[in-house]
């Protein structure tokens, strides 16, 4: 039997919202292991949080470049948001998300190809920043999107100068169509996966895994209803589409008209165009999005430098 610590009980609180008492009894019933856990709740109707929780706890920032076709964000972490605020650091991210633009390779090519200002590969330029600015630094993710015809969008969230932020977005429109009128609605797009944040692009894409998790979720918690198992298979399968509709962005309520899909807010702009319009791909990044960071008591630490 896994101990259940304090700490464990903590965390699914914070995640889940549900009391001290269910949280602990949560764990013991799946020894400890704190998915289960958040499982379990949500199966005894004590939890109903769709997904697990966020848990952005790196800073620093994303940089966001784009060139008609092709788009590319970059997430350059550091220790504290001060480092966010400094221009040294802005700048530094800002150049690497512009060197990605042309570096099809992914993030291992981005590491080792010169940064222009520098003179030297990103990861030793990202060295000496780290000496002369005096705090940890890594690049974490590089996301690039490119289409033959048609545009690739961008939006930045909570944006600190023009290009960088906590959140990045691209969105990838393959169209002959206007291509104003394709950047106006891949930019909304974008906008609306930034503040949905989908799991995957279509139905086919989403990871089966996922899909079975919540499957088995739902239906734990239907057969408590005590209907009969032909009423609770009908309430399995709408929930199941439901959830489809929550995480997979052509399924989505549109945030700009939540009275269409964002599938149809497409084919409404391939009609207007009078050209196939296709949304084939997305790339969202968040800083410190599944980063753990150790929590410091200041407190303790000042006491025990009063001592020393």
């Amino acid at each position: 039997m896994a101990e259940i610590t304090a700490a464990l009980v903590k965390e699914l609180r914070e995640r889940t919202g549900a009391g001290m008492m269910d949280c602990k009894k949560a764990l013991g019933e799946t020894n400890g292991d704190i998915e289960a856990a958040i499982d379990w709740l949500r199966s005894k109707g004590i939890a109903k949080a769709a997904k697990k929780a966020d848990r952005a706890a790196a800073e620093g920032l994303v940089g966001v470049a784009s060139d008609a076709r092709v788009g590319a964000l970059v997430e350059i972490n550091s220790e504290t948001d001060f480092v966010a605020r400094n221009a040294e650091f802005q700048a530094l991210v800002a150049e690497t998300a512009k060197l990605a633009l042309g570096l099809p390779g992914g993030l291992e090519e981005l590491k080792t190809s010169h940064l222009p200002s520098a003179g030297k590969p990103v990861e030793l330029a990202i060295a000496d920043k780290i000496a002369t600015i005096g705090e940890n630094m890594n690049l974490r993710r590089m996301a690039r999107l490119a289409v033959a015809n048609g545009v690739v969008s961008n939006y930045v969230h909570n944006a600190v100068v023009p290009g960088l932020g906590r959140i990045g977005v691209l969105v990838a429109l393959e169209s002959t169509g206007d291509a104003a009128k394709l950047d106006a609605l891949g930019r909304q797009i974008a906008m609306h996966v930034a503040a949905n944040s989908p799991a995957s692009l279509a139905d086919e894409d989403l990871d089966q895994a996922l899909v079975e998790r919540e499957k088995a979720v739902l239906t734990e918690e239907a057969l408590q209803s005590g209907r009969p198992a032909a009423v609770v298979e009908k309430m399995i399968e709408g929930r199941i589409r439901k959830f489809y509709e929550q995480v997979v962005l052509l399924r989505q309520a549109f945030v700009m008209n939540p009275d269409v899909t964002v599938a149809q807010a497409v084919e409404g702009l391939a009609k207007e165009l009078g050209t196939p319009v296709k949304l084939v791909a997305f790339s969202r990044l968040a800083v410190g999005e599944g980063v753990e960071k150790a929590e410091t008591d200041f407190a303790a630490e000042v006491a025990a430098a009063a001592k020393g």
